[in-house]
């Protein structure tokens, strides 16, 4: 046999975690490394929370899963403190951000074709976004390298462009349902929408009873200083997908929607065998009673802050390879002047620190929420030490 055990879809690499310790991960070998990846903004309390691990202990020792035959006080519950802490009215759990994207485009077209209105069914989406790899996911998404293979896409998606409202604007027509968009772009780049944009497109899906639908499965759970990133434009969605730090590193994500928008959405239309099953939702309560204060979230942005500033002094010593700095608390990224995956590779490599790489020649900073000044300390050393060691392929 020669395809390996695990469907070689992934480049590998040869750092294979089996601990976590609080802001690092141990390799089996004994090795530390620095995680500010977060296994992709996922572990946003660290890998050794105490309140995170108490809460999935408890519950594993009670229930795990019934299915949704049954009633869920553990989903209520969590349901409820969504419901209380954002726009929402009502909330689907999934396992993962795909699923909740799904999930929301299918509540998007049902709230115009359960009204009759079946010629709503086109999802206006953006260029370099990311919304998961199923079938509609990929679909909603212009980038050829997710789309070979696996042709033809599903039909009723147009792609505008980002942060360009005109280039919204002028791909509306009778059959626009509502628009889908990542407030701040993630695997795009780290690339915050403009203010103008977000209310523009509010005000465009209020004119014209479209559904606004945010894909906040990276940039949502306090990551960026505010519980939803929405909250940075003064406006609220419609319909909303959420996953990745929601559960803190258990599979859990969710759609929340009005109660308007989730008109379409009655029995049978939508179903989950694991969504919602009550080990998730312990995962999930652990981590909203963390995180979702003011208290916390104002210490997110104090050291999204702290962290901002010290890249932007630091890059000026590199101006070969950086060129700017952006995004908002902790979901930042190093925009870089040559392609930032060697550069990704050599500081997990030489210096034993994790980052993400993405789009737009983008390195992409994402660690816990719970770090500290050691933490950010740590970090610019190593960092400074990978970019004073960096001979670049391309220089």
């Amino acid at each position: 046999m020669t395809i390996s055990a695990l469907m070689p879809v992934y480049p590998r690499c040869d750092v294979r975690p089996v601990k976590g310790d609080h802001c690092h991960l141990i390799d089996e070998d004994g090795t530390r490394y620095l995680d500010f990846a977060s296994g992709i903004a996922v572990n946003l309390l660290g890998h050794s929370h105490p309140a995170l691990i108490g809460a999935i202990q408890r519950q594993a020792e009670t229930l795990m899963h019934v299915s949704n035959l049954y009633g869920s006080p553990q989903g209520e519950e969590l349901a409820q403190m969504l419901v209380d802490k954002t726009f929402a009215d009502t909330v689907f759990f999934t396992n993962s951000g795909a699923e909740a994207v799904e999930c929301a485009i299918k509540t998007a077209r049902a709230y115009h074709q359960s009204a009759g209105n079946t010629d709503k069914f086109e999802i206006i989406t953006f260029t370099n976004a990311f919304h998961g790899r199923t079938m509609a996911t990929i679909s909603a998404s212009n980038q050829k390298k997710m789309h070979t293979g696996f042709m033809p896409l599903l039909a009723g998606f147009k792609y505008a462009e980002f942060d360009d409202l005109e280039s919204a604007k002028a791909l509306m027509g009778p059959n626009t349902a509502g628009f889908l968009v990542e407030p701040i772009q993630g695997e795009g780049g780290i690339r915050p929408a403009s203010a103008e944009f977000m209310q523009g497109l509010r005000q465009l899906c209020d004119e014209n009873d479209l559904m606004l639908v945010l894909d906040e499965v990276q940039c949502g759970v306090a990551r960026t200083g505010k519980l939803y990133a929405y909250e940075h434009y003064g406006i609220e969605p419609d319909i909303m997908a959420t996953a990745k730090g929601i559960g803190g590193g258990f599979p859990l994500g969710a759609c929340l929607a009005t109660e308007k928008a989730a008109r379409g959405m009655v029995f049978g239309t939508h179903g989950s065998t694991y969504g919602g099953n009550p080990l998730a939702m312990a995962a999930g309560k652990a981590v909203m009673d963390t995180v979702a204060n003011d208290e916390f979230l104002a210490k997110v942005r104090e050291l999204g802050d702290r962290l901002r500033s010290r890249l932007e002094q630091f890059i000026g010593n590199y101006p070969e390879l950086f060129e700017l700095v952006r995004g908002e608390g902790l979901m930042l990224g190093l925009k870089m002047k040559v392609e930032s995956r060697p550069f990704f590779v050599h500081l997990r490599d030489n210096h034993q620190l994790l980052t993400v790489a993405a789009g737009d020649n983008t390195l992409r900073v994402l660690p816990p929420l719970v770090i500290g000044d050691a933490e950010i300390d740590e970090f610019m050393d190593k960092l400074s030490a990978g970019a004073a060691s960096y001979e670049s392929p391309e220089g």
